[in-house]
């Protein structure tokens, strides 16, 4: 892993927790997360060294909710969708990192059934991800409409900041 300073360090964990914060006061909103938008953003702007506040983030989870089999899915998950935004870091138009985010949200219980393959069978996880769909659609609108909307604009932000950390 990457070397960071104690100002890098400082930043990751406010960015960590802060990503925390925001998903759980949007916990009402069934499946509309701006969880999916950070990690994006954390790849595009850090680089590799975005799985420091990625797995913050985690680990909050895990501390806040407990230990569960989904647990293994945030191990795994979001660092999937932290390397398709690093692969496609380039790309400048709010409408292309939309539709990452909104086929990110469709496919989440797909992704977690790989899990679920182990736990239950094939039959067992193909059932599960086909009762979840109605989540992942709106899990999908919840991501497309979050990252069209603030992608740009926190992309911006995030990387002044960042750039201003480096002095």
């Amino acid at each position: 892993m990457a070397k960071i300073s104690v100002r890098e360090l400082a930043l990751f964990g406010v960015l960590g927790a802060l990503t925390f914060a925001a998903k759980y006061v949007m916990s009402f909103l069934p499946n509309i997360e701006p969880v999916s938008l950070m990690v994006m953003l954390f790849a595009v702007v850090f680089g590799r060294k975005c799985l420091y506040p990625i797995y913050l983030y985690v680990m909050m989870e895990i501390l806040f909710y407990g230990i569960s089999l989904w647990n293994i899915n945030y191990l795994y998950i979001w660092a999937v969708l932290a390397l398709a935004a690093y692969l496609l870091r380039k790309m400048e138009h709010p409408l292309g990192w939309a539709i990452l985010s909104g086929t990110y949200g469709l496919l989440f219980g797909a992704l977690c059934g790989i899990v679920d393959v182990f736990i239950g069978g094939f039959s067992y996880a193909v059932t599960k991800w086909i009762s979840g769909i109605p989540f992942d659609i709106t899990h999908c609108a919840g991501n497309f409409v979050i990252a069209l909307l603030l992608f740009k604009p926190m992309r911006q932000l995030m990387e002044r900041l960042y750039r201003k950390m480096q002095i």
